[in-house]
């Protein structure tokens, strides 16, 4: 053992490499128990313990040989010079001292390897964690943290859609967070993060893992809550059937007749995918139809200009802010209203929210401050008994309404409302209306419809007490 000690220390190369190994390896293994107890959370603290310190336990483990080989190469050059007459160690197992510093050796390589493989396995899970993605460059990531956490998928880890299964697309994923790393060292980052739409993987490759549109069929009832700008904040509600549709047992009809796969649609747009040129529709027969947009394409049918990209149609072409929704105010504002977080029995509540939700705020304490003097001041002049007999209910609408704005637009990433559209439905962005415009046509004049009752039957709208709601009333 102090034979083999020696050998470690006898150059400060080896010596600064066994002592960064060691270093490291006690602060991967602490780091490591401490996590198993629970004690840590931080992403950065998974950083530093499963990808910097193993980087730095590696280098140490580079500089030991390193150091050797210069100790060698030093001691040839002194015995070429006659000053000593061995140059190489002579390994004779059949000695004790030689076989236990071959044990030593072995068991601290296993070591190593143990330690080097459980820092690479949690170093992987550490970079395919949500608080990894959505934490380490927080203010760039906050707004889609924010949304993501607001969304049905809140409990999808971000890798499971983003990257999906397969080492292929893992590796591509790293090589494109390399250079994000980079940006966001050197603030070349963009402002606001434009959607990721042209890097993700097929849907049949990470949405349908869990969702099967064949399997999604029949109607959906949808009941929509509205609230008016009035004194009361009157409540109206719209019914809707929509026509989910499907292909489950017969032939596909309904919203998911898009992705039937007997059924191919493509289309050419620009980059944002919101202005269609034109589609291509090819039939489970062999019929193909092409629908062009006004001025999509000239006479060679070329298409104009930044309208040049083919896309197959998938589920994200509809679905394309599954995990990451962006509300506008009108409609956060109403389920709000709706959840109970702002009373509805305040006069113009619904009114004057709107008006402090649209203005423009330099960060999310000024926008909470501001809404809070705005409510406080427009009922202390407007309604002075209710500004002071119900102070609670105007601080907590107030509240509400500094988070409804906080988890919706970012000032510092310029982040706006409507800064990322959501294509289902077409009350707020186009949406369906982007092909289903009845402008899009044939040569010989087919048009892609835009009647209503294609994906949905209005039963309902913008009613007090629908007719409907009290036959479905127990």
């Amino acid at each position: 053992m102090r034979n083999f000690l020696a050998a470690l220390t006898r150059n400060p190369i080896s010596l600064l490499g066994t002592a960064i190994t060691t270093a490291s390896a006690v602060l991967i293994v602490s780091l490591f128990a401490l996590e198993i107890v629970g004690f840590l959370g931080n992403p950065y603290i998974g950083i530093l313990a499963y990808m910097v310190f193993p980087g730095i336990f590696a280098l140490g483990l580079v500089l030991i040989p390193i150091g050797v080989y210069r100790e060698r190469r030093r001691a040839r050059e002194a015995a070429e010079r006659g000053e000593v007459e061995r140059v190489f160690a002579v390994v004779d197992l059949n000695r004790p001292q030689t076989r236990k510093a071959v044990l030593i050796v072995l068991m601290l390589t296993l070591a190593n390897i143990v330690i080097l493989a459980a820092a690479t396995y949690k170093g992987v899970e550490v970079m395919d964690s949500t608080e990894f993605c959505g934490e380490t460059c927080h203010t760039v990531m906050s707004p889609e943290l924010t949304a993501y956490r607001g969304s049905p998928h809140s409990r999808v880890n971000c890798v499971e859609c983003h990257i999906g299964p397969g080492a292929d697309w893992f590796v591509k994923s790293k090589l494109s967070g390399a250079w994000q790393v980079v940006a966001v060292t050197f603030d070349l980052f963009p402002r606001p993060i434009p959607t990721p739409i042209h890097d993700l993987r097929p849907a049949r490759e990470t949405c349908e893992q869990c969702h099967w549109p064949e399997k999604f069929v029949g109607d959906k009832l949808e009941v929509k809550t509205h609230y008016e700008n009035d004194e009361a904040n009157s409540e109206t509600k719209s019914v809707l059937l929509l026509r989910v549709g499907g292909v489950e047992g017969r032939t596909s009809h309904g919203i998911h007749w898009h992705v039937d796969p007997d059924n191919r649609i493509r289309y050419r747009s620009d980059d944002s995918r919101m202005n269609i040129s034109e589609v291509e529709l090819s039939l489970p027969d062999g019929t193909v139809k092409t629908f062009n947009a006004p001025g999509g394409s000239d006479a060679n049918g070329d298409p104009g200009e930044g309208e040049g990209q083919w896309r197959v149609m998938d589920c994200v072409d509809c679905h394309n802010r599954p995990s990451h929704v962006y509300k506008m105010p009108d409609p956060a504002i109403d389920h709000a209203i709706q959840l109970g977080e702002i009373d509805r029995s305040l006069p113009y509540v619904r009114r004057e929210g709107m008006k402090a939700l649209k203005k423009t705020y330099t960060s999310h304490d000024e926008a909470r401050e501001a809404i809070a003097t705005h409510l406080v001041s427009f009922y202390e002049k407007e309604y002075p008994e209710v500004a002071s007999s119900n102070r609670d209910a105007i601080d907590e609408a107030a509240e509400s309404m500094g988070a409804i704005y906080a988890t919706n637009v970012f000032p510092a990433m310029k982040v706006e409302w409507g800064t990322y559209p959501n294509h289902i439905g077409h009350v707020d962005f186009p949406g369906c209306f982007r092909c289903h415009d009845d402008e899009h046509a044939t040569d010989d004049g087919e048009t892609i419809s835009q009647d209503c009752f294609t994906c949905h039957t209005l039963l309902a709208m913008e009613e007090e007490d629908p007719e409907i709601l009290q036959t479905l009333r127990p």
